[in-house]
């Protein structure tokens, strides 16, 4: 991990570990319910204020929180427009097998890439310090991912643009 990012990802641990108190919550609204209050967002005294760790205006993630949930949404660094492509066509691939990632919503936060929904039934089965411990591991292999993803398509260009000049030669 590079020293720029090291600060960025402690402060999103640090913020994930403080906020996953999450307990069993039924529904003020409707009997025998419980849905993620983050997500309905019906009941306004259950809900924390979010919160929003940057690192710079491109790569910033967005912790929401409630009594019995709470969404993690993440907006991956892109800095120009082969990255864009790149991360939007890998946040696609994972969200489409959302299913296996328990934690993983299908479709993103306005304004993210990709988010994540962690519930109370989530951290009574898995440890919570797992739960941050993947949402971190992601975040920094999504970079590292997209990178390699880039500099492999530049040398496929090279590769394809030196074939096909070689013709005139």
């Amino acid at each position: 991990m590079s020293n720029t990012l090291r600060p960025y990802l402690n402060a999103v641990r640090q913020t994930l570990t403080a906020s996953m108190c999450l307990e069993n919550f039924s529904s003020q609204i409707a009997e025998r319910h419980n849905k993620p209050e983050v997500e309905v967002g019906a009941s306004k005294e259950v809900l924390l204020n979010p919160l929003v760790i940057s690192r710079n205006d491109k790569e910033r993630v967005l912790i929401e929180s409630s009594v019995n949930s709470m969404r993690v949404s993440i907006a991956i660094k892109q800095a120009d427009e082969i990255e864009r492509i790149l991360a939007h066509k890998f946040t696609r691939f994972l969200t489409q097998r959302a299913e296996s990632f328990v934690i993983l919503r299908r479709k993103p936060i306005e304004g993210y890439d990709i988010s994540f929904l962690i519930t109370n039934s989530h951290t009574e089965q898995m440890y919570k310090h797992k739960l941050v411990d993947f949402i971190i591991q992601f975040m920094e292999e999504v970079d590292k991912e997209i990178s390699e993803m880039k500099l492999s398509l530049n040398a496929r260009a090279r590769i394809v643009s030196e074939s096909y000049l070689s013709q005139f030669n």
